[in-house]
């Protein structure tokens, strides 16, 4: 009798999303990854400053890909919380770098325009100097060098002012002050590019896979909304999208940052130069302003759901 050679076992171990209740992990999780089974974990699951319980969970889970999307992202109670946001974005990050290592699997891990101080006169490429201004800006720039220390095989994607239908966000921030106010003053003074977790999570979808087959680039990569504009143009261009769907827009009033003083500095410059992503990756996100348009259809179909429940 003619024994059959056994084929190759199917890889069964999950891709493991961090941040389970975050805006980047929510759109992950929602997702997927094109047949690839994922679990995504929260901070109960998954504490980033509990190593112990990181070990258990990661052992328990066993990856082949880890996607961190935690992150400790108040920033302004940062500043007062110092000790909290560099145990979740440094140490975390380096716990999760060292059993990637072990394990010798990728890590992708988000970060932020925050690690830069603002001062360039153009978008910001990746081997530019960082020089954060606050301490959540500090804690991310760490925890890049932590992992860049530890594991060679990663791949870290800065982006910037991240929105979505879910969580909290600049988006959903003024549409809840515009139910009560008829005029609003936003900072016109700051620079960057919205981008949209939904967006994000495509993106990770790619490198993901190409991580996966073996033909992914690593190294660090920036990843932002194409377009740019300031937070006062952000918020103009989230109610004239809804004035042209016959909701009521607030006055949009343009002030410079001196006037809306914050207990954590941000940069004036936050853009962000994305062709090596597009280089390495083919990946070019969508224009900011259209993907704030699927957002927002998002949020009112949401809120035509409650109000129909």
């Amino acid at each position: 009798m003619r024994v059959k050679p056994l084929g190759r076992r199917a890889d069964k171990r999950p891709i493991l999303i961090v941040g389970r209740h975050g805006q980047v992990a929510q759109a992950l999780d929602a997702r997927g990854f094109d047949g690839v089974p994922h679990v995504a974990l929260g901070r109960d699951e998954f504490d980033l400053t509990d190593p112990g319980a990181v070990e258990r969970a990661f052992a328990a889970h066993n990856p082949r890909l880890v996607v961190n999307a935690a992150a400790y992202t108040a920033v302004d109670k940062a500043e007062s919380e110092r000790d909290v946001a560099f145990a979740v974005n440094s140490d975390g990050a380096a716990i999760l770098a060292r059993l990637c290592a072990e394990a010798k699997i990728p890590l992708i891990h988000i970060s932020t325009d925050y690690v830069f101080d603002g001062t360039k006169n153009a978008p910001y490429v990746e081997d530019d100097p960082t020089a954060p201004l606050n301490v959540y800006g500090a804690s991310k720039a760490e925890g890049e060098e932590a992992i860049r220390g530890l594991l060679r095989e990663h791949v870290i994607l800065r982006t910037s002012w991240v929105c979505s239908s879910t969580g909290s966000n600049f988006v959903k921030t003024m549409l809840r002050l515009a139910e009560n106010r008829d005029e609003l003053k936003v900072v016109d003074d700051q620079r960057g590019a919205p981008t949209f977790a939904t967006d994000i999570a495509d993106a990770i979808g790619v490198i993901s896979a190409r991580l996966l087959s073996g033909d992914g680039a690593y190294g660090t990569f920036h990843l932002a909304g194409s377009g740019e504009t300031t937070w006062c143009g952000f918020a103009r261009e989230i109610f004239a999208q809804l004035v042209a769907s016959g909701m009521k827009s607030p006055n949009v009033i343009a002030i410079p940052t001196g006037n809306y003083p914050t207990p954590a500095q941000r940069p004036m410059n936050s853009r962000l130069n994305c062709r090596k992503i597009k280089d390495a990756y083919g990946i070019v996100l969508p224009d900011w302003k259209i993907s704030l348009g699927q957002c927002l259809d998002e949020l009112l179909q949401n809120a035509d759901m409650e109000g129909a429940s």
